[in-house]
C-alpha cells in the first residue's frame, strides 16, 4: 500500500487526536503532511513538533506569534480562512481529513475537492449544508469522498462490492446509543441540565456533538449526510437505538438480507479504514470479544420525545437551504442551551420555529447556503431573545 499523505483539518479536538493515534500506529500506511486548529496554540504546537510538519494552519489571526515563538523556524504558519484554503491544496498531499465543527471546515473542503484531493469527511455540516454541490464537485473532480463517521463509515464499508446500486438498497439503518436520556421520561426533559446532558453513556466527544447526541440532532444530521453520502431518499434512511454501539449501522437490502458493521466503540476505527481504503492496515486497534459482550440490545426511537429525527426527516426531504437552516438553528440553540439562555427542550422548539418561517430557496452555489446560514441563526437568536423578554 502507497503511504497516504494527509492533511488534517481541526486537529486538536477528538477526531483530530484520534486521527494522529491513527497514524501513529499505521506510519507505513499514513503520513500526516499538515495541522490545522481554530485556537489551541499549545496543543497545535505540540503536535506540530510531534509529528514532524512544515505547515501548519491557525484560524485565530491574533495568536500568530504565540505559535510562531514555540514552532521550528522551518515550520511555515499559514493564517485564518485563507490559510486553510492554502494547506488544503499542499502538492504533496494526497487526501485532506476536515474535522472542523460548523461552517469553517465548509470552503476548505470544496477546495481540497478542487485541488483534485480525496475528502475524509468527520465534520456532519459539509454535507448537510452543502451534499449537493459537495458531491456534484466530487464527480467532476474524479476525487472520493470517505466518511469518517462510524455510522456512516459501517454504511459505506456494508455497499463495498454490491454490484446493483442504490437500486439493491431496501434501507438504511443509522444506529444511535439514544444518549443519557434514552429512558427519561419526556415530562422530566425539560429540567435535563447541562451537565447531565454531557454525561454520554458510551463516546467521548466534544460538547457540542455531545449535546447533539442527547437530543439526537446528531443522529438526525447524520441521516441528512447519508441522504447525499449513497444517493438515497430520506424515505428509505430509518434510525435504531442500540445503547451498546457496537453496531455502527447497518443496510438491509431488497431481498430482506442485512449487513452491519461491528467494532469497538472506538473512532480510531472508522478514521483508519477512511485513509486506507480502499486496503485496510493491520493498526494496533483491539478486537471484538464477541463472548464478553453477552448480548446486543435495540429499541426504536421516541420520535415523538425527540423531534430532531422528523425535522431532519422534513429538511432533508425539503433539500434547498432548508437543511442549511436545521443545522444553524441548531447551533445557535446548543450555544444558548450551554449558556443557560434556554431550556433543554427549547433546543427543539427553536430549531422547528426557525424552519417554518424559513423561505426555502434552491442551492445555486456557496454563496446561497452562507446566507441561508446566517439569516438562521439571526432567526434563531432573535426569536431566542423574544422568548427571554416575555
Amino acid at each position: 500500500m502507497a503511504r497516504k499523505k494527509v492533511v488534517l483539518l481541526g486537529s486538536t479536538g477528538s477526531i483530530g487526536v484520534s486521527t494522529l493515534k491513527v497514524a501513529e500506529g499505521i506510519p507505513d500506511s499514513m503520513e500526516i503532511v499538515a495541522l490545522a486548529a481554530n485556537s489551541s496554540v499549545d496543543k497545535l504546537a505540540e503536535q506540530a513538533i510531534q509529528t514532524g510538519v512544515k505547515h501548519v494552519g491557525l484560524y485565530d489571526l491574533s495568536k500568530e506569534s504565540e505559535l510562531r515563538e514555540k514552532l521550528p523556524a522551518d515550520v511555515n504558519i499559514h493564517l485564518g480562512p485563507d490559510g486553510l484554503l492554502e494547506i488544503v491544496q499542499l502538492a504533496e498531499a494526497d487526501m485532506v481529513l476536515v474535522a472542523i465543527v460548523g461552517i469553517a471546515g465548509l470552503q476548505p473542503a470544496l477546495a481540497a475537492i478542487e485541488a483534485g484531493k480525496d475528502l475524509a469527511v468527520a465534520s456532519k455540516e459539509i454535507l448537510v449544508m452543502a451534499g449537493e454541490l459537495v458531491m456534484a464537485a466530487a464527480a467532476e473532480n474524479n476525487v472520493n469522498i470517505l466518511p469518517v463517521d462510524s455510522e456512516h463509515n459501517a454504511i459505506f464499508q456494508c455497499l463495498e462490492g454490491q454490484r446493483g446500486g442504490a437500486d439493491e438498497v431496501s434501507r438504511l439503518i443509522l444506529t444511535a446509543s439514544g444518549g443519557p436520556f434514552r429512558k427519561t421520561p419526556a415530562s422530566d426533559l425539560k429540567n435535563v441540565t447541562l451537565e447531565q446532558a454531557l454525561n454520554h453513556p458510551t463516546w467521548d466527544m466534544g460538547r457540542k456533538i455531545t449535546i447533539d447526541s442527547s437530543t439526537l440532532f446528531n443522529k438526525g444530521l447524520e441521516m441528512i449526510e447519508a441522504r447525499w453520502l449513497f444517493g438515497i431518499e430520506m424515505d428509505r434512511i430509518d434510525v435504531i437505538v442500540h445503547p451498546q454501539s457496537i453496531v455502527h449501522s447497518m443496510v438491509e437490502f431488497v431481498d430482506g438480507s442485512v449487513l452491519a458493521q461491528l467494532s469497538n466503540t472506538d473512532m480510531c476505527f472508522p478514521i483508519q479504514y477512511a485513509v486506507t481504503w480502499p486496503e485496510r492496515s493491520e493498526g494496533n486497534l483491539k478486537p471484538l470479544d464477541f463472548a464478553e459482550l453477552a448480548k446486543l440490545e435495540f429499541e426504536a426511537p421516541r420520535y415523538d420525545d425527540f423531534p430532531a429525527l422528523n425535522l431532519a426527516r422534513w429538511a432533508g426531504k425539503v433539500g434547498g437551504t432548508l437543511p442549511a437552516v436545521y443545522n444553524a438553528a441548531n447551533e445557535v440553540a446548543v450555544e444558548a442551551f450551554c449558556n443557560g439562555v434556554i431550556g433543554y427542550t427549547a433546543i427543539w422548539n427553536t430549531v422547528e420555529m426557525v424552519m417554518k418561517t424559513h423561505q426555502v430557496k434552491s442551492v445555486s452555489d456557496l454563496a446561497s447556503l452562507v446566507k441561508a446560514d446566517a439569516d438562521a441563526r439571526l432567526s434563531a437568536q432573535t426569536m431566542i431573545g423574544n422568548a427571554n423578554d416575555e
